[in-house]
């Protein structure tokens, strides 16, 4: 397996809305969290914006992905109260060079929140990792 790049993508959903009805104009809670966390910005982190991540019922959604890692999905992001969290779980999951945080050592949010865990493209292994 190559090694993966040190680069890492966070994909925040720009849609969510928090099973809220949200009025015309008004800012989503999905893109209030990108602008938020994009304003600030994160170390060694790219952050995208992207349409739906198809987790509606989970509030605001991310992904985290990178070249040679385990892609992860998390929900239930509150986009005030949790941007340290945010920058916690990106953190971790850089300093990894597959992706694959130890359980123990995932901001609680995290452990709780994940939606779905998804191998790298070049895996040749599907069961390798651990959870």
């Amino acid at each position: 397996m190559t090694r993966p790049s040190s680069q890492v993508e966070l994909l925040v959903c720009t849609r969510c809305r928090q099973e809220q009805e949200v009025t015309e104009g008004a800012e989503r809670p999905g893109a209030a969290l990108f602008r938020q966390l994009a304003e600030s910005g994160i170390a060694g982190a790219t952050i995208t914006p992207v349409e739906c991540l198809s987790n509606c019922s989970q509030g605001c959604t991310l992904a985290l992905r990178g070249p040679g890692r385990w892609t992860y999905v998390y929900g239930r992001f509150d986009p005030v109260a949790h941007l340290d969290t945010v920058r916690e779980g990106v953190a971790k999951y850089a300093e990894t060079p597959d992706g694959l945080v130890p359980w123990r050592e995932r901001p609680e949010h995290f452990r709780k929140n994940c939606i779905a865990r998804i191998p790298p493209l070049d895996a040749t292994d599907p069961n390798s990792g651990g959870t």
